[in-house]
């Protein structure tokens, strides 16, 4: 069973950093592509960050330069380094992972989700 938990959500100011953790099943990081997803208030899930097995990385043009993401194999976990937050950055993060096999991530309808962790940034 694939168990994914996310942490280290909370508040910030604007310009400030934060880091998020997704704590995963073993052996997911090495077999399954990996994502952070977040959805602000009052719209609509957005994939912004994804990762291979590989450690390779992809971002959002909103978050390029600003997130970092990557994969702590021993402690099977992924994270995501923020810095220079804006407020537009307030949403609710989640971590997703696509096991259908390739080592990268594609949005599916049958991925493997954690329940998510805020983030709120003020002005």
């Amino acid at each position: 069973q694939v168990r994914l938990v996310e942490s280290g959500g909370g508040s910030v100011q604007a310009g400030g950093s934060l880091k998020l953790s997704c704590a995963a099943s073993k052996y997911i990081l090495s077999s399954c592509g990996m994502a952070w997803y977040r959805q602000p208030p009052g719209k609509e899930r957005e994939l912004f960050a994804s990762i291979t097995t590989h450690g390779s990385a992809n971002y959002a043009g909103s978050v390029k330069g600003r997130f970092t993401v990557s994969q702590d194999t021993v402690k099977n976990t992924l994270n995501l380094q923020m810095s220079s937050l804006e407020t537009d950055d307030t949403a609710v993060y989640f971590c997703a992972a696509d096991c259908h096999g390739g080592g990268y991530y594609v949005h599916r309808s049958d991925n493997y989700w954690g329940q998510g962790t805020q983030v709120t940034v003020s002005s």
